[in-house]
Formats: C-alpha cells, structure tokens, sequence
C-alpha cells in the first residue's frame, strides 16, 4: 500500500475523519464535549487504520462504532488524577464510554472514573509511538490466545501446536504472540501473495507460513480463524485442520445465525459469550471456543510485549504507509475495496 500524493500540509484547527452515511469525511467541526462525571480530552499522536474500520465503512460490521480505535495520544485535558496531564495513553474501544472518531487532532472520552481508566491505559515511557500503535490489536490477540489456554483448560499453550488461519494483522500478531509464549505456530492463507509480504519483512513464524490447500491435515492441538469473517469454506479448513478433540478458535467476525452444516454449533453465540462447545464434525470430536474483546490484563501483556528488547514483536515492519489526516478519506475508500497489506497510519 503507498500513500495518496500529499495535499499538503492542513491549516490548524479542529480536523476529523467522520463516518457518514455516504462513507468517511473530513470535518472541522470542533469535537464535541460528552456527558459523564468525567471528561479527558487526548490529542491523537498516530492512529492505526484496523480491518474494523473498513467493515463499518462498507457497513459490514454489526454492534457499536469503533472507528477510529487503534491509536496512541497525549491527555491535552482532564478532569480524573488516574489521567494526568501530559500521560501518554493507548484506547481499548471495548470499555462503554463516550467518545468521538480517533481519527482526529483532538478526541474528547467521557465516563466515570474507574471506565476511564480502563479506556484509556497509560502507555510505558521509552517505547516508539508507531509501535505502541500497535497495542490495541495485540492485546486483541493476547485475549484470544488467554481464552484458547481456558477453554482447553491450560494454564498457557507452551508447548501446543498451533494453525493461526488468516495472514492478516490480526493472525499475524496472534502468531507472534503465541510463539513468544512458547507455542509452535504456522500461519496458512489462502493466497501466497500475503505469506511473501510477511516473509521479506520478517514477520512469519519460525515454523514459516504455507497456502492453505497445502496444509496437513489434523496434526494441530488449536486452529485459530483469525480472517475478517468466520466463512463457512474456511472454518471447514480450520475442522480439517485440527486433531481430534482440539479447539477451533473463533477470531474473526461471525453474525447473528450464522452456523455451519452439519456442526451443531451457534458459531455468533459461541464468539461473542467467549463460550466453548463440544461437537462432532464429520465423526469426530471437535471444540469450538469463542474470543470477543479485551481484558486490562490483555492490554497489559500487550505494552509488556511491545516493550520487550529488541523490538517488540518486529511490529513496526508491519508500517507500509503514513498520511495526514487531509488524506485518509480517499485512502479508507480504497483499501475498503481493495486487498491491502500490512497498517496503515494517520497522523493527525
């Protein structure tokens, strides 16, 4: 992905990117203050664009907003001490407080005192911003592997062998994460184009990555379908996949209903309640778990990480463009109808 031709630079003031019903544009209305006993306002420093983002603007994603999420930002305002001023901070958009688009110079958060301080964890001191950007999907990815270790009822997966499905960020970061935990991971995709983007900037696993059709069958303790949706061709890969009495991981987006064919399973019930369902497919015993959200301690395993000597993770390889706000409009419109690799990021 390379940046639209630069518009130069904005003049100063409020500016936003706004999700509208005819798709994202850019704002200068000033950010409106929110209701609650608190209020924090953060001057984004970076944000991350996330697949999530480009679900809502093709309005394929059902629940709350959370555009504009993946960013990392400095208290301008506070009325809460838990969020001094001049606090570097991250955003978990799963903790239910008011807030306006990330996508902006300034972001005003509402709530009471103990929501907002789980919204918006204070970030390590000495970690780069383009790699605390990050903070927010791997703590995504920490939940998951943490709900994996409990519905196979593990105090951690050392040890396990793992299929992560999917060689986007999100199945990546999950890769990453699980082999620093001690697992043995491979990374499969459908297309070979993503597995060569990640091999040259060095972000597969030590196991290497593999197209799907070529992966062996039933030889993994856990799968995990870390694609945009939960589609049925690729959950029966991920059945295929698995040894018998593993867990296949639900990562990826599921909607209300959505089942498969001869799985007695309610594949959006079992995502979205973090449950875990004993099943057969095809004659043999299968688990489905489900992973939905974050915790603080996700988040805090996620800082550590990123904190982590020498580069956290390998991360910022991930960087295939930055673009000013001014930009990011036409940007979102295309990579929401295109195939795009590695983050995308906005400097406010």
């Amino acid at each position: 992905m390379n940046a639209l031709p630069g518009t130069g630079p904005a003049p100063p003031g409020p500016l936003s990117v706004e999700l509208t019903g005819s798709g994202p544009r850019l704002s200068r209305a000033r950010p409106r203050r929110p209701d609650g006993a608190h209020t924090v306002l953060v001057e984004p420093l970076v944000v991350g664009v996330c697949r999530s983002d480009l679900k809502e603007i093709a309005g394929q994603r059902p629940g709350p907003s959370q555009f504009g999420h993946e960013l990392v930002g400095v208290v301008a305002r506070s009325s809460t001490p838990r969020l001094p001023v001049g606090a570097r901070v991250c955003l978990d958009p799963n903790v239910p407080v008011l807030r306006g688009t990330g996508f902006a110079r300034a972001m005003w958060v509402g709530g009471d005192d103990e929501p907002l301080a789980r919204a918006l964890p204070l970030a390590p001191a000495g970690v780069p911003e383009r790699r605390l950007v990050f903070a927010e999907p791997l703590a995504c990815a920490a939940h998951c592997l943490t709900m994996a270790g409990r519905h196979l009822g593990r105090a951690g997966l050392r040890g396990a062998a793992m299929c992560v499905l999917g060689a986007g960020t999100a199945g990546v970061l999950i890769s990453r994460l699980a082999e620093a935990a001690g697992a043995g991971v491979s990374l499969v995709n459908r297309d070979a184009d993503r597995l060569a983007f990640l091999s040259a900037r060095r972000m597969l696993p030590g196991a290497g990555g593999m197209r799907l059709a070529e992966a062996p069958s039933g030889g993994h303790d856990v799968v995990v379908v870390a694609t945009s949706f939960v589609l049925p061709e690729l959950l029966t890969h991920a059945l295929r996949l698995v040894r018998p009495g593993g867990l296949v991981m639900l990562y990826g987006g599921t909607a209300a209903g959505d089942g498969l064919p001869g799985l007695d399973c309610d594949l959006d019930r079992v995502r979205r309640g973090e449950l875990v369902a004993a099943a057969r497919w095809r004659g043999r015993p299968v688990r489905v778990g489900g992973s939905y959200g974050t915790t603080p301690a996700d988040f805090a395993l996620a800082l550590r990480a990123l904190a982590g000597a020498p580069d956290g993770l390998g991360v910022e390889r991930l960087i295939t463009a930055e673009v000013a706000l001014p930009e990011l409009p036409d940007l979102l419109r295309r990579m929401a109808a295109e195939r795009c690799f590695g983050k995308v990021l906005a400097r406010p």
